[in-house]
C-alpha cells in the first residue's frame, strides 16, 4: 500500500534532490571536450610541469575542440577552479599556429607563460574526472594542491566556513526568540477558555494564509526609514532621527521570527492541552509554591512540545533565502543564498550541490548530536 508514496516521493522528492547533491562530486563536464589531456595528465606526479606527450595531447583537443564550438564549456568548467582559466584556454587557441615549428611545450609556453607554471595544469587534473573534490573543498575553504595535498585558504579569503557559522548563529537565535514568545504564547492559548482560546489560535495561524513574500514586504514598510515604526516614534517624540531597522540582523530576527514562530507555538499547544491540570494542583497543595510547581511538574512534560517545535524552526531557518535576502545587509545573508547564487548566476552546479550537501550534513550532524543530548526518543516516552 505504500509502494505507490515511495513511488513519488523517489520520482518528486529524494531523486531530484540526489542528483544535485552528486554535482558535489561527481565532475564529467571536461573529459569528453579534452578527452587526450584528461588521459594523458594521469601520468603526471604534479611536480613541476606535465611531459611532452601531455603538453601536444592539450594543443590536439583545443584544436578539436574549437572546431566543433566546445570549448567554451571546457572554459567555464576550468575557470570554477582558476580564475582567468577562460582567457588563457581562448588566447591560446587563438595564436596556436597551423603547424608546431618547435615542441609543444614551448609553443604553449610561447603563447602564455601560465602554461608552465603546475597550478595551470593542476586545474585540469582535478577536472579531469569523474569524480572530483574541488567543490566539496572549496564549500570547506580548502584547496588540493597539484601534488595532491589539502591546504585552507589564507584568514582574510576564508568565506564559506564562516558563512556557516552565520547562517546557524541566525537559526539559533531565531530559534530561541521563537522559543522565548512562543511558550508563554501557547501556555496563554492551553489555559483559556476554549472560545477565546479558538479565538487566539486564528490569530497565530494567521501567518499561514499569507505568502512569505508578502509577509516579508510588509516588514520592509514597517522598518524603513520612513515606515511605519519611524513614524510612530518620531510622532511619539522618542527620536529625533529614523533608527536603523533594516538591511541589518536586526530586521532578520525580526521578520524571520514573525514567520517561524507559529512552528513553536502549535507543538507546544498541542502538548500543553493534554496535560492534566491535577498535577499542578497536587503539588500546590503538597507544599509547592506556584513557581516550583511550574518547573519541577508542568514545564517537564512540554519538553515534547519544545523539541518538536525548536527543531521545526531550526531547521526550516537554516534553508532562508527570501527573507534575509530582502531585509538584511551584505553581512546577514545566509548559506542557502549562495546556494541559488551558484545555480542561477554563475550556473555552477556543483558548487551549488556541495553548499547543499555541507548544511545537510551539518544539520544531520546537529540533529543527531542534540538527539544524543536530549533524547527525541525519551521525550516521546516521557
Amino acid at each position: 500500500m505504500i509502494a505507490p508514496l515511495f513511488v513519488f516521493l523517489l520520482l518528486s522528492f529524494i531523486g531530484p534532490i540526489g542528483a544535485l547533491l552528486s554535482k558535489s562530486v561527481v565532475d564529467t563536464d571536461l573529459a569528453p571536450i579534452l578527452p587526450r589531456v584528461c588521459a594523458a595528465i594521469g601520468r603526471w606526479d604534479g611536480h613541476d610541469v606535465p611531459d611532452e606527450a601531455t603538453f601536444a595531447a592539450l594543443i590536439e583537443d583545443i584544436r578539436a575542440a574549437s572546431a566543433a564550438g566546445t570549448l567554451a564549456r571546457a572554459a567555464t568548467r576550468l575557470n570554477y577552479d582558476v580564475s582567468g582559466y577562460r582567457t588563457l584556454l581562448f588566447g591560446t587557441a587563438r595564436h596556436l599556429p597551423v603547424t608546431l615549428e618547435t615542441s609543444a611545450r614551448d609553443t604553449l609556453r610561447g603563447i602564455d607563460e601560465k602554461w608552465g607554471e603546475g597550478e595551470t595544469w593542476g586545474a585540469i587534473a582535478r577536472a579531469s574526472g569523474p569524480t572530483t573534490s574541488i567543490f566539496l573543498l572549496a564549500a570547506l575553504d580548502l584547496r588540493r594542491e597539484p601534488t595532491g595535498a589539502i591546504v585552507s585558504a589564507p584568514k582574510d579569503e576564508v568565506i564559506f566556513v564562516r558563512l556557516l557559522e552565520r547562517t546557524f548563529t541566525i537559526a539559533a537565535g531565531v530559534t530561541l526568540l521563537c522559543l522565548v514568545l512562543g511558550y508563554p504564547l501557547a501556555y496563554a492559548l492551553a489555559q483559556a477558555p476554549a472560545r477565546f482560546a479558538n479565538i487566539l489560535l486564528v490569530f497565530v495561524l494567521l501567518p499561514f494564509w499569507t505568502s512569505l513574500l508578502v509577509r516579508t514586504s510588509a516588514w520592509i514598510v514597517m522598518l524603513q526609514r520612513e515606515g511605519v515604526v519611524n513614524s510612530a516614534l518620531a510622532q511619539l517624540g522618542l527620536i529625533d532621527a529614523p533608527l536603523p531597522l533594516m538591511f541589518n540582523r536586526f530586521a532578520v530576527f525580526v521578520a524571520m521570527t514573525h514567520v517561524l514562530l507559529p512552528f513553536v507555538v502549535l507543538p507546544l499547544y498541542a502538548v500543553m492541552k493534554t496535560i492534566p491540570a491535577v498535577h499542578t494542583r497536587a503539588a500546590l497543595s503538597l507544599g509547592a509554591t506556584p513557581a516550583v510547581a511550574f518547573w519541577r511538574v508542568y514545564a517537564p512534560q512540554t519538553l515534547p512540545g519544545v523539541g518538536a517545535g525548536v527543531l521545526m524552526v531550526f531547521i526550516q531557518a537554516l534553508g532562508y533565502y527570501i527573507t534575509p535576502a530582502l531585509v538584511g545587509g551584505p553581512d546577514d545573508q545566509m548559506l542557502s543564498y549562495f546556494v541559488s547564487f551558484y545555480a542561477s548566476k554563475t550556473i555552477n552546479w556543483g558548487m551549488a550541490a556541495a553548499l547543499s550537501l555541507v548544511l545537510l550534513v551539518a544539520t544531520m550532524a546537529l540533529y543527531y548530536l542534540y538527539d544524543r543530548l536530549v533524547g527525541i526518543d525519551r521525550m516521546r516516552m516521557g
